[in-house]
């Protein structure tokens, strides 16, 4: 993967498996692999009951990643704008519980990057595919930003942007791959980010698809 990285920009080189991204943001290279067939099953478990849509945005943009939720809340998008609801609008149904190990994933990696006692109640499951993007935005449906945000990507890799509090702002470029892990909190909650066009580089495992999936406390 390393004959890879002049795709990806100008990552920072990792000291003791940590990028920094910010005084509060890092990115935790590699830490959810050892629960990778944990977490993929809770991605079946997930979808098997809120299977991955493409939602729409207010202003009638069909968004290129397909996504799902799990947990007590669940991000949702259409014509009536951005939200949090407590049931599937396809379903009309609870979104499904939140897996045992995303919960636990979470809370550790909060805790690694100085966010303890980190209690999320929706996280949001993303599925990319070549070409898919997400342009850069904020996190900011939620009540609590005094909560960190905890991302972590399965599968291909992406090239992941980490702006500043204006959407103008230069964003750095960082390479994420299968088990690496970011959060961001603290001055950093509300950075704009986003993620760069898919390129097709087949993950050997889930072949030319990236799972991502950000937990949060929303309420």
């Amino acid at each position: 993967m390393a004959s890879n990285l002049d795709l990806f920009g100008d990552d920072t080189p990792a000291q003791d498996g940590r990028v920094m991204l910010g005084p509060q943001a890092m990115v935790l290279r590699g830490y959810a692999l050892p629960q990778v067939d944990a977490l993929l099953a809770g991605v079946d478990a997930v979808t098997a009951r809120a299977p991955f849509r493409h939602m729409e945005t207010p202003g009638g943009y069909t968004m290129s990643v397909a996504l799902t939720n799990c947990g007590a809340l669940g991000w949702t998008s259409d014509a009536h704008g951005y939200r949090y609801t407590r049931q599937d609008p396809l379903s009309g149904q609870p979104w499904p519980g939140m897996p045992e190990a995303f919960l636990r994933l979470a809370q550790a990696a909060a805790a690694e990057a100085g966010f303890p006692g980190f209690a999320p109640d929706a996280c949001l499951v993303n599925r990319y595919e070549p070409g898919s993007r997400l342009s850069l935005h904020q996190d900011r449906n939620e009540r609590d930003y005094g909560a960190p945000i905890v991302s972590v990507s399965l599968g291909m890799p992406a090239v992941f942007l980490f702006g500043g509090d204006a959407r103008a702002d230069k964003a750095s470029r960082t390479p994420l791959f299968h088990g690496d892990v970011v959060v961001w909190g603290g001055v950093d909650r509300l950075r704009y980010h986003g993620v760069m066009p898919m390129k097709d580089l087949p993950h050997p495992r889930l072949g030319s698809v990236r799972i991502n999936f950000t937990i949060r406390k929303a309420s």
